[in-house]
């Protein structure tokens, strides 16, 4: 375990390295315009659970609405969303899916149609760390569902990282790797298998 987690912690340097230059923090409109942008990408993750867990694998993402975690062999488990549903697909291969609401979790704030970081009490928190600018965000009719801290680099702007705080406290940090972004991607890999859609 120590050693997977120094690996995360390597993997979070690598993927925040930058230019030595620092920079100033990126408004919130052109932060919201990039996301905007994004209709489907693709990209290598290592996700560092709340207990320290380490996983890799590929997220597949398809806005609005739509996002694919799935892991690396030997885990077979993966993470859908869509519909407005979240569904947790576990290794076992079994028909009970855990499943629960999208907008009750912070990762809605970039699934949303229009991401909108300058609604009146989504940010709680905007600033610049080195080459980085990190965002905190929420979701402000219903604050108690947790937060979401995005990071970003510039020049050109990508999303780099974020971690998830759930309504439950727990804290989840999923790093990207290299994001490419305008490929074709099938509905087939957001489809949940029993047809539940939550309600919106």
């Amino acid at each position: 375990m120590k050693t997977l987690r120094l690996m995360a912690a390597s993997a979070l340097t690598l993927a925040l390295a930058a230019p030595a230059a620092w920079a100033d923090k990126i408004p919130l409109n052109q932060l919201s315009s990039y996301l905007n942008s994004i209709k489907t990408a693709q990209a290598k993750f290592t996700q560092i659970a709340g207990d320290g867990s380490v996983s890799t694998g590929t997220l597949y993402l398809k806005r609005p609405g739509k996002m694919r975690f799935e892991y690396d062999p030997p885990n077979k488990s993966y993470v859908i969303a869509d519909h407005g549903a979240v569904g947790i697909f576990d290794e076992k291969g079994d028909q009970s899916v855990e499943q629960y609401p999208l907008k009750r979790t912070p990762l809605n704030i970039i699934l949303a149609p229009n991401v909108n970081l300058g609604q009146a009490n989504m940010v709680t928190g905007h600033r610049e760390d080195g080459p980085s600018t990190i965002v905190r965000a929420q979701d402000p009719k219903n604050p108690e569902y947790g937060f979401i801290e995005l990071v970003f680099t510039a020049n050109p702007t990508q999303l780099r990282q974020w971690v998830v705080h759930d309504d439950s406290g727990s804290a989840t940090t999923v790093v990207l790797g290299e994001m490419r972004s305008g490929m074709q991607l099938s509905q087939s890999l957001f489809n949940f298998n029993d047809g539940y859609v939550a309600d919106r």
